[in-house]
Parts: structure tokens; sequence; C-alpha cells
């Protein structure tokens, strides 16, 4: 068991940094849940097919980076490498779009791909992902894009961007793709990237590579080709941001990783984060239920990184989810201290009192040894003497003030003092 380790590109969160992790998780979700999104929860793996026809066969994603196995029943299966399809078959196998609309939903939760890992980049992530099923409405798209800005905002973050574009609608798309495609003919690119530009030429655009990038300079691009009813629901976008007074970049070029995106896109980037910037990002996705099978309805939403905006906080050098340890913490000397030890801070705990004791029959030096690392404002010491006497010790940590207090009131001044 000794050499036992993570898989690669997988880690731990533990304490004290879980506090930190949480404390990000909690301000990334707590936009939603006052907006009026429900938590759902969906498995973590899905029929691979969810993905292949929601996700896109183009996109590294499926073609390279799933976990895709088949199960005991020959079933294909793949761990999740994103959320947005697995809401989106729940939206469609139970039907919510009989109700009422738009259906608001929100979960958090890990997703896994296979790639190589690198500072920020793991092959095991935890994302806050959103999303509004339902209805095409501009101001929704404002709505969903600001939430994702208050998440950021409320953990004091200042040095992001929001970068924003459209990427047009089958009422545009088609002419933009012919133009893109012609373009894409003349330049010097493998059979690999070839294949790729055959299924979805935007894809081609999101080409990290240098040697690639050098030679799309003057390619079209689709915000230049917005039909006009495209046009105007983008600039209707902008027009509900700057009235919630969010700030963007316009980003002609953005092509988010994954095929469904339409209308308005966006992504959230960070300057302290160096080439992988990215902390989030999202879109409308108005044919993604219809490739799944299910009706023809839009839907908008956002995925965020919850480990790469954590490191978006440390580089901002925030301090958010500092560990608080207990309130009161009791050190119990012998048997009959003990029992009296559990009994108090068990009635601490169901009032609401953060309480914590000694465990494993330690000396005095080493449970206050365990009192002091625990955070606690105020300790209970109960020894012996104190038992014979019919009081405990209760000591402000704070100001190192000692009072003895009898046993049977122990309990009303220890929640007295914490909560005063």
């Amino acid at each position: 068991m000794s050499g036992l380790t993570a898989p690669k590109g997988t880690f731990d969160v533990l304490p004290p940094e879980s506090e930190r992790f949480l404390a990000v998780r909690e301000t990334l979700t707590a936009p939603l849940r006052r907006a009026g999104y429900g938590y759902v929860e969906t498995p973590v793996f899905e029929h691979t097919e969810v993905f292949s026809r929601g996700v896109g066969e183009s996109t590294d994603v499926v073609t390279k980076e799933m976990y895709t196995f088949d199960d005991r029943g020959g079933r294909s299966l793949t761990l999740r490498p994103e959320l947005t399809a697995g809401l989106m078959r729940a939206f469609i196998e139970h039907r919510l779009h009989t109700g009422a609309l738009p259906v608001k939903l929100w979960t958090v939760g890990s997703a896994f791909r296979y790639e190589r890992p690198q500072a920020g980049r793991y092959r095991h992530f935890t994302q806050v992902d959103m999303e509004a099923l339902g209805v095409d409405d501009p101001a929704l798209d404002a709505e969903v894009v600001a939430l994702g800005v208050q998440g950021f905002r409320g953990l004091g973050l200042t040095d992001f961007e929001l970068l924003l574009t459209s990427l047009g609608d089958s009422t545009c798309r088609p002419q933009y793709r012919e133009q893109l495609v012609a373009y894409l003919d003349k330049l010097d690119l493998d059979e690999e990237t070839r294949r790729r530009a055959a299924i979805n030429p935007l894809r081609v655009l999101d080409d990290k590579r240098p040697e690639v990038q050098a030679q799309l300079d003057e390619a079209p691009l689709m915000v230049d080709h917005l039909s006009d009813s495209t046009r105007a629901h983008y600039d209707a976008v902008r027009q509900h941001l700057t009235d919630l007074g969010v700030t963007w970049t316009e980003a002609p070029r953005l092509v988010r990783g994954l095929d469904y995106y339409t209308k308005t896109t966006f992504e959230f980037v960070h300057n302290g984060l160096g080439a992988q910037s990215a902390i989030g990002g999202g879109g409308r996705y108005d044919g993604l239920s219809a490739a799944l099978g299910g009706p023809d309805v839009s839907g908008i939403g956002y995925a965020v990184g919850v480990d790469r905006t954590l490191l978006a906080v440390q580089a901002e050098g925030l301090d958010v989810g500092t560990a608080s340890g207990v309130q009161a913490f009791v050190v119990p000397l012998g048997a009959e201290a003990k029992r009296l030890a559990v009994r108090l801070v068990g009635r601490l705990r169901q009032a609401g009192v953060s309480a914590d004791t000694v465990y494993g029959g330690r000396g005095l030096k080493g449970a206050m040894k365990a009192a002091d690392r625990s955070g606690a404002s105020h300790v209970v010491v109960i020894g012996e003497r104190d038992l014979a006497e019919g009081v405990g010790q209760l000591k402000d940590m704070r100001t190192g003030e000692q009072t003895a207090v009898p046993v049977g009131e122990l309990f009303e001044r220890v929640r007295a003092s914490v909560e005063g």
C-alpha cells in the first residue's frame, strides 16, 4: 500500500488548502442560487454518444481526450469530459422542457480529460457549471455572463478579463463556412488539421500551434458575416451587459473548444496565469438539444474551473477560505472528565457552536497543544481536582484570562463566550 499514489494528472485536495477550495466553489455558486438556478447532479459517466454527438466529433475532447471504456454489458461509457452535455441529456430525459421556461440549472463536480498534465491543467478537474435552457433571449445571455462576473468579483478578483464574440447561427454560418473553407484550402496544413477542417473549419481557428496561427492573419471572421438577426441579437446582448455594468473585450477570433456553440460566445481569462489563462467560459448552444435527440430548444451556459480559479486567487494574493478552526475546545483529564467533555461537546455542536475535544488519552501538555492547533478562541480544561470542586476552567485564548465555572453552567457560559 505504501507505493500507491494518485494517478498521473490528478491530485488530492487536503486541509488547509481544501478550505480555500471550498470557499472558491461556494463563492462561484452563490450568484447562481441568488438568481433562482436549481441544483442538479448527473452521473460522472454517460453513454459515449452523449459526448460524441453533443460535444462534437471534430473536437480534441472527443478525438483524443475522453476516458472511454466498455462495461460488462458491452456498453460504451465515458467519464464526463465536461458537464453541459450530461445536463442536457437529463433535461431531455426528464422532459423538463414541458414545464416553465427557461429551465435554470447549476451543478458542480469532477470532469476528466486525457491530456498532458501541466501547471494549472490536469486530467481530473472540478467545474461549476450552469445552464439556462429553453429561451432564446439576449437579456438571458447577459444574465448568464453577468453571473459569472459576479462570482469572480465575489472572490475579490480584479485581474480577469471577459472575452466576447458571436459565432452566428444557421442563418449565416453556412455562407461563412464556405468562405473559411476556401481560405483554409490555400494554406499549408497537415492532414490531421485538414480532416478537422472538413468536419468543422472553425476549429482550425482555435489551433494554438504557431505555424498554423501564422497563416490565419487574413482569415475571414464570423463576426464580420453575421446575419441581420444574429447581429441584432449580439447588439442587444452587449447593451444589456452595459446596463449591468459588465465590461468586455471584443474577441472576434474566439472559438471555444466544443462544437455546439452558436451566437453569444465568451471566455474568462486571468492575466496572472501565463499561457494557460482561461478560468472559464461558455456561450449559447441552440442546436445541442436537437443533436442529442431532444426538442429543438435553445440554451446558454458556462463552466468555470474551480481549480483554475483558485490559482487566479493565489496569483492575486487574495486571502479566501482561511481555516477558522473550532470555536471551543474541551480538554478532559481522566475518565470521568472525558465523559463530561463528550457530553459538553455534543451539546455545543447541537446548539450550532463549532467544538472539539482531544482523543487518545493524551496528557495535559499534548492536549493543550491540540487545543492550540485547533484555533479555538475558548478552551475548557477539566481535571480531577476541578471535578472534585464541581468546576471546569474556561480560558479565553485571546486574552489569557481563565475563570472557574460550575460544571452545570459550562454549556451556557461557553456558548455565550464564543458568540459574544
